[in-house]
């Protein structure tokens, strides 16, 4: 009896990890990736232009020579990805599971080929309800519905692209969902008078939050879905908390935006289209921000803030062949100015006003592009054209008192890229 009763608390430990082993998995995936690069001219980028937005405006040397106008190649392999999928026991009658995944594209462009954390995140799942917390994907970006493009961009600037920590709460309510989030920033921050810095919406008291809904229907014997979606953001910053005069300062900026999005399957192609109209949307990876709208005292150095307004549009349509596919990409983003006046001297120019923005001094961007898709088992290649256009403002003069362009000049930049992955 003894002896039975010491192989059995021998054997406990093991018949626990046992049970635990049952209840508990991971799984990785994940790809390795490798990026040919080739520009026509220098690029507004990250990563060592891995990441493109625009092309740079021109800047003449005293013989009228653009500098800017220098061809450029790179080869590069940040972008390969560890994913790990994991799961657990039920827990308050929900399905438990977490998600990391990170790459090799670093937090600064200094720290190229550092590894860095995309997602991580915890989520519970209900009958009709699903509890996420933890950093994802900024709820302005649809993963059911995203510019396929070969380019990292991912259709950036036109499509909104951040990732964010958060609390996202999903009602399915039959084929309708309701999904409600709260966020705030990390490595997609807002800017301000000290740079990019997540500490503007950190002072403000309170989360970023959006509220989306969406209707989708799918047919899966007919090869055919339909998504339709509407989403509002809000954000409020504190750009600082003591004005250049040394007196405390609490104002706010705050800010709404709206989305709208579209995606037709078919089993031949698939047609997806997005609409964007928002302020401050500089976190997103688009164009825009805030300006000074006024110093309000002048003793003390307080200011007040006017939001800039941004409009974009994309178009994204590519067949769905197993082993071939060819994709088209259409972006345009328009700077519409601030949506205050800004009290400025009577005879100014861009000097006089002071922007916390990204592409203040662009009037629009847009962008085509073509793709082929071959895919081989766990293999693939991907050529990608595309071509992007930005305007930018003719000289210091060209701007109005809302800070909108009135007078452009245009620069184009040539991409052709070729991406090899291997998944596994």
């Amino acid at each position: 009896m003894k002896k039975n009763l010491l192989f059995f608390l021998a054997f406990l430990p093991l018949i626990g990890l046992a049970q635990e082993k049952q209840q508990f998995g991971i799984k990785f995936h994940g790809f390795v990736k490798s990026d040919l690069l080739f520009d026509s001219r220098e690029t507004v980028n990250v990563r060592e232009g891995h990441f493109l937005l625009y092309p740079k405006n021109e800047d003449l040397d005293p013989n009228g020579t653009d500098v800017n106008a220098q061809s450029s190649f790179n080869l590069l392999s940040i972008q390969t990805r560890l994913k790990g999928f994991i799961t657990g026991p039920d827990l308050l009658g929900a399905k438990s599971s977490a998600y990391i995944e990170g790459e090799f594209f670093g937090t600064t462009n200094a720290d190229i080929n550092g590894f860095r954390l995309r997602h991580a995140f915890i989520k519970l799942q209900w009958k009709t309800t699903q509890f996420l917390v933890g950093q994802y994907w900024h709820p302005l970006f649809v993963t059911k519905s995203y510019p396929g493009t070969v380019s990292f961009n991912t259709g950036s600037p036109f499509q909104p692209f951040a990732r964010n920590p958060q609390i996202r709460i999903t009602q399915n309510l039959g084929a309708f969902n309701l999904i409600l989030t709260a966020m705030s920033q990390r490595d997609f921050q807002s800017t301000g008078p000290i740079g990019p810095s997540s500490t503007y919406l950190r002072n403000s008291s309170i989360p970023a939050l959006n509220l989306r809904f969406e209707y989708e229907s799918t047919n899966k014997e007919a090869g055919r879905s339909f998504l339709l979606g509407v989403s509002a953001n809000y954000k409020s910053l504190v750009p600082q908390l003591e004005t250049s005069n040394g007196y405390a300062t609490d104002t706010k900026i705050s800010s709404l935006s709206f989305a709208s999005y579209l995606k037709m399957q078919w089993k031949p192609v698939t047609v997806k289209l997005y609409g964007f109209h928002g302020l401050d949307a500089c976190n997103l990876t688009m164009l825009g921000g805030y300006a000074v709208k006024e110093i309000t005292n002048k003793i003390t150095g307080e200011v007040a803030y006017t939001p800039v307004k941004t409009q974009s549009m994309w178009l994204d349509v590519h067949t769905n062949g197993k082993k071939w596919q060819v994709g088209v990409f259409g972006g345009y983003t328009k700077n519409l100015g601030t949506v205050d006046q800004m009290v400025v001297p009577a005879q100014f120019d861009y000097s006089d006003m002071t922007f916390y923005s990204r592409g203040s001094n662009i009037d629009h961007v847009y962008r085509t592009s073509a793709r082929l898709i071959y895919n081989n088992g766990k293999f693939r290649a991907a050529p990608e054209l595309e071509y992007t256009v930005a305007a930018y403002a003719k000289n210091s003069s060209s701007y109005d008192e809302y800070g909108k362009i009135t007078d452009a000049n245009t620069v184009g930049n040539f991409r052709f890229i070729m991406g090899f992955y291997y998944f596994f």
